[in-house]
């Protein structure tokens, strides 16, 4: 008999043939439920009537997108403003963005979690030399308050990680710019102004939720940076390129790199948070990874790159032979330049581009599932302990009809790694930036084909039996595994087969 095929995880025990199998395989058929559906852009729950297609987590991404920018068009947005030039939307609506955050709902966290200083809160103020304030340990709102009182500006950072409605935006976001979205909140006090001008390394979404700043933008020193800047001095700074009044319901998209400061005006508080997306997510991210790799191809294929260096090079290159003119010279050069031309031909992007997905899988927020998916997820579905019968209960199935697909478009990423095939996953990181240690399966080359099936075909369900892989029972492993894990949603619950009557 052939041995089972099996998936592993990263250290924290591994499913084989002797494994107890919780979820049997059967045909039977399972119950049809409907599911509740969540509003991305309003950050309310509500439902769709059966006759509409549930969207995508991709559609849900765009929708939230364009409903920050609106009424710009995603098609003008990135034509005309993405990594180019600033945006100001103005609203009549001051209310837009109120189901997002507000001045109650910090109090209420600060009142009800453990917020600490440095770690998840900063106390800053500007008054020609930025300055921090923090004191140790946990954030108790009198003194902040006190902090607030007293001209100091108050930064929340990644508030995601205490407000459900920031993590769904977030969260919903990484859909649409396929890569980590953060956010910082910052409560200004009257006649203040917080930081220093600055540049940022990451794409700025600053929307205005309560009272009004000033803000001044500057054309930046060095376009696109990777790395966020020092504080500036005033006297180095030129002409803004944008000097605006945001109010509630407005909204900045500033490119990385673009300088800015911001003073709130007298006679009223302001309350805005920033949301992040593009930190190291660059071409030269990715050929960061690519190059290394395509010249360990290359020497091992191409022998061109494993001959020695001229004997004399050393005689007529470097620093003090740069304005060399001789034949040596000429030729050394070209004999680069053609070694660097061949170099692209060995190299392995599929391999380069899996490794910033494998990143992506630590870096992200874990999904926010609406009502109607965690009842379709490991996160609601299940054996669940009833209390009344004193027992287990809803011992569910996974069925050869069942309709899978992946809970979202990001939740994991399989990559071929030197020890094997494994796939990556963000479904049990923390709301909390790296929190969780790095998440995997190991997965056998067999079962593969079924991993590739569920991340190309998304958003389409698939049947198990449907999947491309040998024999039933290791469809079936697949996907109990990859349940198991939150990687995987069902298009309706399960159905409990051997509960008590």
């Amino acid at each position: 008999m052939a041995p089972e095929k099996e998936t592993k995880n990263n250290g924290k025990g591994a499913k084989g043939k002797n494994s107890k199998r919780k979820r049997p395989i059967t045909s039977d058929a399972v119950m049809k439920k409907k599911k509740a559906e969540e509003k991305v852009p309003e950050l309310v729950e509500g439902s769709e009537s059966d006759s509409e297609p549930e969207p995508s987590s991709l559609e849900k991404g765009d929708a939230a997108m364009e409903w920050i920018i609106s009424p710009t068009s995603l098609q003008d947005f990135y034509k005309t403003y993405w990594e180019k030039k600033p945006l100001h939307i103005k609203r009549t609506e001051r209310n837009y963005f109120k189901d997002v955050f507000s001045t109650k709902g910090l109090e209420k966290i600060l009142r009800e979690q453990r917020v600490l200083y440095g770690k998840h809160m900063d106390i800053t103020s500007y008054d020609g030399e930025r300055e921090t304030h923090n004191p140790a340990g946990r954030v108790y709102p009198a003194v902040m308050w006190d902090y607030f009182n007293n001209g100091a500006s108050i930064r929340m950072i990644n508030p995601q990680y205490f407000s459900n409605s920031v993590w769904r935006l977030c969260a919903t976001l990484q859909e649409h710019f396929q890569c980590m979205v953060g956010a910082n909140v910052y409560l200004t006090p009257p006649g203040t102004q917080g930081f220093a001008p600055h540049w940022d390394d990451v794409e700025v979404f600053m929307m205005q939720l309560e009272g009004k700043k000033h803000w001044r933008l500057y054309d930046p020193d060095h376009k696109l940076p990777r790395y966020s800047s020092k504080n500036l001095n005033q006297e180095d700074l030129k002409e803004p390129i944008l000097e605006v009044e945001m109010e509630p319901g407005d909204l900045i998209y500033m490119p990385r790199g673009t300088i800015h400061q911001g003073h709130c005006l007298e006679g009223e508080h302001s309350l805005h948070i920033t949301l992040s997306a593009y930190q190291l997510n660059s071409w030269t991210d990715l050929l960061e990874k690519l190059l290394p790799a395509a010249l360990a191809v290359a020497s091992q294929e191409d022998v061109e790159f494993r001959q020695g260096l001229p004997r004399n090079y050393l005689s007529c290159l470097g620093a003090v032979h740069s304005e060399n003119t001789s034949q040596e010279r000429i030729d050394f050069i070209g004999k680069l330049k053609g070694l660097m031309g061949k170099l692209f031909k060995h190299a392995p992007v599929d391999a380069a581009v899996d490794q910033l997905g494998k990143r992506l899988m630590y870096d992200a927020l874990p999904p926010a599932l609406e009502l109607g998916e965690k009842c379709c997820t490991v996160n609601g579905d299940g054996e669940k302990w009833n209390s009344k019968k004193n027992c287990v209960v809803n011992r569910v199935e996974i069925d050869p009809d069942t309709g899978v697909r992946l809970v979202r478009s990001t939740a994991c990423r399989m990559v071929q790694e030197e020890d094997g095939i494994k796939v990556y996953y963000s479904t049990e990181n923390t709301r909390e930036y790296h929190e969780a240690e790095e998440q995997w399966l190991e997965v056998d080359s067999d079962l593969a084909p079924a991993i590739d099936h569920l991340i190309t075909s998304y958003p389409a369900w698939t049947k198990v039996e449907d999947l491309p892989v040998e024999d039933l029972e290791s469809r079936m492993q697949v996907v109990g595994d990859l349940w198991e894990k939150g990687i995987l949603i069902t298009s309706e619950p399960l159905e409990a087969k051997y509960d008590d009557p």
